[in-house]
């Protein structure tokens, strides 16, 4: 059975898995799913709709899959919130479940990967996806409709404005103001935010060869420094940069962005 303390609060259209462990004081509220191996901490909220995957772990205050701070969101609708498997939320951080509009908002969700760190005040707003091996530092705050891609790294007190996309492997360095895309692989910072080269170190550290890291290289200097316009350096990049996965990442990430890049 759970092991569940007894001033906890556990709603009975909650489905725990037999091993869960939910400490005083929490409220666990309808229609919520905990997966296997999970623990949550003492004085936290796991919201309406949440389906929570394995070996998740929540310390003091955090408040997971609440109702979205957004004047639009219905009262009585149920918001959802998907979450994989290994991730840990720290003290009084907040994740926010996705907005719902109307009944036809109902297949909208805010949704988090696997193995992602989320440091004590760090806020996820709704309709968020945030996909695996993320960290977001103390403080670090998403603004709704905000995609942070696989292995970004959000530096403390950093804020992301509503609907911008962080890339895979990007790192935004602390007390940053994210107000467009922050392109793959590479280094943001300011307020605004600037590139200031690859994350060098990022790459390395995850196994990126450095044939790859110089190619890298090559498509930054090409975006920033070539002093061509980007429609100019997609076609540079296109010609002379060796295909790779990196490179159509890069160029798919510029051609689809909507708030452009940042500079």
């Amino acid at each position: 059975m759970p092991k569940i303390h007894p001033t906890a609060i556990i709603d009975p259209s909650a489905v725990l898995a037999d091993d869960v462990e939910v400490m005083p004081y929490t409220i666990i509220e309808e229609q919520v799913q905990i997966g296997a191996g999970c623990v949550i901490g003492p004085h936290c909220v796991i919201g309406k709709g949440t389906v929570m995957g394995t070996n998740n772990r929540t310390y003091s205050g955090a408040q997971i899959g609440v109702a979205p701070q957004d004047l639009k969101h219905l009262i009585d609708a149920v918001g959802t919130t998907v979450i994989g498997d290994n991730n840990t939320f720290r003290e009084s951080m907040t994740v926010s479940s996705s907005t719902v509009y109307s009944l036809e908002d109902a297949k909208k969700e805010t949704r988090i990967g696997n193995n992602c760190l989320f440091m004590a005040c760090a806020h996820i707003a709704h309709d968020c996806t945030v996909g695996s091996r993320v960290i977001l530092a103390n403080s670090a705050a998403l603004a709704g409709h905000v995609e942070i891609q696989d292995g970004a790294i959000l530096g403390g007190l950093s804020g992301v404005h509503q609907f911008c996309r962080v890339g895979a492997m990007a790192f935004i360095g602390g007390m940053s103001r994210i107000n467009m895309d922050a392109m793959p692989y590479m280094i943001m910072e300011g307020h605004p935010a600037r590139c200031y080269g690859p994350n060098v170190v990022g790459l390395t550290r995850n196994g990126f060869s450095r044939e790859t890291v110089s190619r890298i290289r090559r498509i930054y200097k090409l975006i920033y420094r070539s002093g061509l316009n980007t429609s100019q350096a997609l076609k540079e990049m296109e010609k002379t940069v060796e295909d790779c996965d990196e490179k159509h990442i890069l160029i798919d990430f510029v051609k689809t962005s909507e708030r452009g890049i940042l500079r």
